[in-house]
């Protein structure tokens, strides 16, 4: 009987193998997808929620009351990886599209559509659910946590589709100076951090940080770019790994830089928004043992079973992003009807919280595929929707953009 079950898992398996070309690099595919899969992993497991009297949850983090948890975003941050990744993958499918004879600007073009697909879905999808929601009598309070959890991913697209139009730069400044191009980069967060954390901080404007907001996060980019232009070789990714362990040391221990790589309720610091020379640190920790552990990695994935699974999640990369936290809304929304339901509506604050957590993420994961399996058409090009309906997608998104940053 489990054999039979698992018949049409084995084809799938087979048949993802059979498909894939011998030149695919499935070392750079499996890093992907697992930084992909730290996304919403972090996302559910540090994001909670507790319930007002009047019956609307309100977003809660468990590191306001566990603090020893925020080592784990350590590990759970790999989007320093993601980046890396994607500088790595962009010069390679920038070449290729030069060798077809496309221009710069068609490539760009096709790079930004796939990342403005999916995000006009979500919102344009959400925009509607507010509308059916709220006089089914969900509170407006909780469909404004929803936004706000909507909105999380979709700021690092917005970044991502930035740093990609950069592209052409990085790649001439890599062939230049090698991984040393991304080195006025870390020079720069570092003296935004001198000044808005120095003796000088409280002359400094508020939107200071904001200047460290794309060379924090195209640093990782730029060393993916310097490895697929093949100037980051072996050497060079053990510096990156034990250079950026002992910067990440040494921000923590002597320059008390916040332990939590993600924001954390009731602090007046954070790293990560917009990201602080600890966020750089670390992406170059993990870029150079990703570098130095490519090819065992890729040994690794030539086993079909284990290989199946990160093509699946690369396919589905944008619809992960943008519709996790969606997931996430899909279980606490009836639990908030239902009053204190642990690990969704209670407040992150036990250990029994903790557990009932762990025991939601199964539950979680489960509405992320079934939610999947809708939209991810939002990901294929729009090649049968009518224009009428693009302008519709269009209104709905920016509708929910202006409920979102509470401007209606």
């Amino acid at each position: 009987m489990a054999t039979s079950l698992l018949a049409p898992v084995h084809r799938a398996v087979r048949t993802i193998e059979g498909r894939t070309p011998a030149h695919r690099d499935r070392a750079v595919d499996g890093l992907r997808a697992l930084a992909l899969l730290a996304v919403p992993t972090g996302h559910w497991l540090l994001g909670g929620f507790t319930l007002d009297p009047d019956g609307a949850l309100h977003n809660a983090s468990p590191l306001t009351s566990f603090a020893a948890l925020a080592p784990a975003s350590w590990v759970l941050q790999m989007l320093g990886i993601f980046f890396l990744v994607g500088g790595y993958a962009s010069v390679l499918s920038f070449h290729r599209a030069a060798a077809r004879g496309e221009s710069t600007g068609r490539w760009l073009r096709a790079r930004l559509a796939r990342l403005g697909r999916p995000v006009l879905g979500v919102t344009a999808v959400w925009a509607a659910m507010i509308a059916v929601l709220s006089p089914l009598g969900v509170p407006e309070a909780t469909l404004r946590t929803g936004a706000t959890l909507v909105i999380q991913p979709l700021w690092f697209v917005g970044v991502y589709a930035g740093i990609t139009a950069l592209t052409p730069y990085c790649v001439r400044a890599a062939r230049r100076t090698g991984v040393w191009s991304a080195a006025p980069l870390l020079a720069a967060v570092a003296v935004v951090d001198l000044l808005r954390y120095g003796p000088y901080a409280d002359a400094m404007p508020s939107w200071l940080s904001l200047l460290n907001l794309l060379p924090g996060w195209m640093f990782a980019y730029q060393l993916g770019v310097a490895w697929g232009e093949k100037r980051l070789g072996g050497r060079a990714a053990w510096t990156l790994l034990l250079g950026g362990t002992a910067l990440f040391a040494a921000l923590l221990l002597f320059f008390h830089y916040p332990v939590s790589m993600v924001g954390v309720p009731g602090q007046d610091r954070t790293n990560s928004h917009p990201p602080s020379l600890l966020v750089l640190a670390l992406a170059a920790a993990q870029s150079g043992a990703a570098i130095l552990l490519r090819d065992r990695i890729a040994r690794l994935l030539r086993r079909p079973a284990l290989w199946a699974p990160v093509v699946v999640v690369n396919l589905c990369a944008m619809t992960i992003l943008c519709w996790h936290q969606t997931a996430l809304f899909s279980a606490a929304v009836p639990a908030s009807f239902l009053g204190a339901v642990p690990g969704l509506t209670t407040a992150p604050d036990t250990a029994g919280w903790i557990l009932a957590r762990l025991a939601w993420l199964p539950v979680l994961a489960v509405a992320l595929l079934l939610i999947g399996r809708l939209t991810r058409r939002f990901e294929a090009p729009w090649t049968g929707v009518t224009a009428v309906r693009r302008a519709v997608a269009g209104v709905l998104a920016a509708a929910f953009a202006v409920f979102a940053l509470g401007l209606a």
